[in-house]
């Protein structure tokens, strides 16, 4: 029985097919700033895809830009309104650990600029794909800011102390191939093929041994801070765990009966 989900919002698109889920962070007359409500929405609609079985979730922007970032006029008028939370604390950060925790994979599609927390929320995921004309930015310095929503730890470990400093120092653009080149994303696409090479990836995701890639990410994780010989009894205890699965049953099958197998993420 086919799974479709859609649930509608103020600031994103959300739709769920199969084990496949979508964000499209949708206010491109701001360049898809974030705001507070950009926030919530997507975390609830993260939610709600978990909760309907979901398996891999794409990340995009509609229009011109993935997002340009914190969302200066709302969080102004926050300030106006008399609400004094933290917005870092209260809403950034629990959305990148969200993503950081999440237990399916993520793709990022960057179909345009990425700028500041924007660039952050793009850099959180394991799959990163970007059209040939889109750019990073992090521009904080320029405001007399820092870089936040983990963009310090994001970039420092993907292209080491000596490039991120020239990033952050800077606050310059980079484009989709030199942050390739760099480590930042992992695949760069000529426009007339970023939508399709995008479904592609995160379908292939979504059809996958669901519970050996969420194991995979979260090794990977631990690798940055781990050493060799605890990772080993990492890999080793999870190795247990994805060869319990059904997927890993059937795959044994599979081979033994010369076809494909046939993942169900269990």
């Amino acid at each position: 029985m086919s799974v479709s989900v859609t649930k509608t919002y103020s600031t994103i698109l959300f739709s769920q097919t199969e084990g496949l889920a979508q964000i499209t962070f949708n206010r491109p007359e701001r360049l898809n700033a974030i705001s507070v409500d950009v926030l919530m929405e997507s975390s609830d609609a993260i939610d709600t895809a978990l909760a309907n079985g979901a398996r891999a979730l794409l990340l995009t922007g509609a229009g011109r830009a993935f997002s340009a970032g914190l969302d200066l006029v709302d969080a102004g008028e926050r300030h106006a309104r008399g609400d004094n939370d933290n917005i870092l604390d209260e809403y950034f950060a629990p959305f990148a650990r969200k993503l950081a925790e999440l237990p399916i994979p993520i793709v990022s599609a960057i179909n345009g600029a990425a700028i500041g927390g924007g660039c952050a929320i793009a850099l959180s995921a394991d799959v990163i794909i970007a059209r040939r004309s889109s750019y990073l930015q992090c521009p904080f310095v320029r405001l007399g800011l820092v870089p936040d929503t983990g963009t310090t730890w994001l970039i420092a470990r993907s292209v080491g102390r000596t490039r991120a400093l020239d990033l952050l120092l800077l606050g310059e653009r980079m484009s989709a191939e030199d942050a390739c080149l760099a480590g930042l994303i992992t695949r760069v696409v000529d426009d007339e093929r970023f939508a399709s090479t995008a479904q592609d990836l995160v379908n292939r995701l979504a059809s996958g041994p669901t519970v050996a890639l969420s194991l995979i990410r979260s090794q990977v994780a631990s690798a940055l801070t781990l050493g060799f010989d605890d990772m080993l009894k990492v890999e080793s205890q999870n190795q247990l765990i994805a060869g319990a699965t059904l997927d890993v049953k059937d795959s044994l099958m599979a081979f033994a009966e010369g076809r494909p197998p046939n993942f169900v993420g269990k």
